[in-house]
């Protein structure tokens, strides 16, 4: 095979950081895994029923593009109550990353800059990369909050979109009012495309969700039941926005995704009204005992939702304490996967008790063991 059959932006797409943690784990017997960023429960049992019904019934073939109506009607319709604006549309995507690639790549020219937050989910560098665009990083190292005043040195000529996450992946920090606020007023000013991942919405354990569409109606938004009802493999998301910006996206699924798998969209419509605070407030628990757990040995900011700690490494670099960790039969994920920075890890605490009793433990022993001398 030729060298030069490879297109030049695969160059720029890097996934040996989650690659070495692997190749690292590859020998490990029955690891204490904390590194799985997916509910450790199974789908909800009536949304598995209405996924077999809708097989059954024959629901097989490609479903309309934007999606099916019953489930349409239910996103548009919360759209339209939340928001009340007169040009927002909904429509159903191959889960939230289809959705983000329909989003940048339907506002990404060749040479546009997209701005994103340090430390970010590892697919907003990467899809950048594919849309053609140059991520321009913001840290939002120590405490994960963002400052206005960066974001407004960092916008220049080239500024075409700003990637924002809420509860976030990795660092579990939610948004405040406040700087929400005064992000979407600042993309509405300079006429910045703004694009709000709200999957983990749900997992708010402190203070309520605030979406930047509440303070500027051109927010483009990307949400799914992958998190909230465990249904990471099921590739059913949504998003909202402008009219104009949606008929495009629409436009681009039709020729790459075609649309979100057909079955797995009925099972949604059962799963649209089921209560799933338990959940929620399971994870809120377990958030406050490894916080409680490992307060005293690690440094942890954020962690108010999502079910992530991101955590600093109390000796030597994010990778070199993640190694030690492995060693130690934990598998946790260094904070360079998700950063310019290697000064961190991250933990997820969706796992059973014992897991994260057993992880936590891990934890503190290899804080105390410090480098290798």
């Amino acid at each position: 095979m030729s060298e030069r059959w490879i297109a030049d932006r695969m160059h720029k797409i890097d996934a040996s950081g989650i690659r070495k943690v692997f190749d690292l784990a590859a020998n490990m017997k029955d690891p204490v895994n904390l590194s799985i960023g997916q509910p450790h429960f199974d789908t909800p049992q009536p949304i598995k029923d209405a996924l077999k019904r809708a097989v059954d019934q024959g629901r097989n073939a490609y479903s309309q593009t934007q999606g099916i109506q019953p489930l349409l009607k239910l996103v548009q319709g919360r759209v339209n109550a939340e928001y009340q604006h007169q040009d927002r549309q909904a429509f159903i995507t191959s889960g939230t990353s289809g959705g983000l690639m329909l989003a940048l790549s339907t506002l990404v020219n060749p040479g546009d800059e997209v701005i994103a937050f340090d430390p970010w989910f590892v697919m907003y560098k990467h899809l950048t990369t594919l849309a053609g665009g140059t991520i321009r990083q913001i840290s939002t190292y120590p405490d994960f909050r963002i400052s206005i005043d960066q974001v407004k040195a960092a916008i220049n000529e080239r500024t075409k979109v700003i990637l924002f996450n809420s509860p976030s992946n990795p660092t579990g920090h939610v948004s405040s009012q406040e700087e929400v606020r005064q992000l979407a007023e600042l993309a509405q000013e300079h006429d910045i495309a703004l694009i709000s991942d709200e999957i983990y919405r749900e997992f708010c354990y402190d203070s309520p969700f605030v979406s930047p569409a509440e303070f500027n109606d051109q927010t483009i938004v990307i949400d799914g039941f992958s998190k909230s009802h465990s249904m990471t493999g099921w590739r059913v998301g949504w998003c909202h926005g402008p009219q104009h910006v949606i008929q495009q996206m629409m436009k681009l699924q039709q020729f790459t995704f075609v649309c979100a798998p057909h079955p797995m969209q009925w099972a949604a419509v059962e799963a649209w009204d089921l209560d799933i605070s338990s959940a929620v407030n399971e994870y809120r628990e377990k958030r406050n005992f490894m916080r409680k757990e490992l307060s005293s040995d690690f440094e942890i900011h954020g962690a108010e939702g999502a079910f992530y700690l991101f955590v600093k490494a109390p000796w030597g670099t994010g990778t070199e304490f993640v190694k030690r960790a492995i060693e130690n039969n934990l598998l946790i994920i260094p904070g360079n996967v998700f950063s310019s920075q290697d000064t961190h890890f991250r933990i997820s605490y969706a796992a059973t008790d014992d897991v994260l009793q057993r992880g936590a433990e891990i934890l503190k022993r290899t804080a105390l063991e410090g480098p290798k001398s």
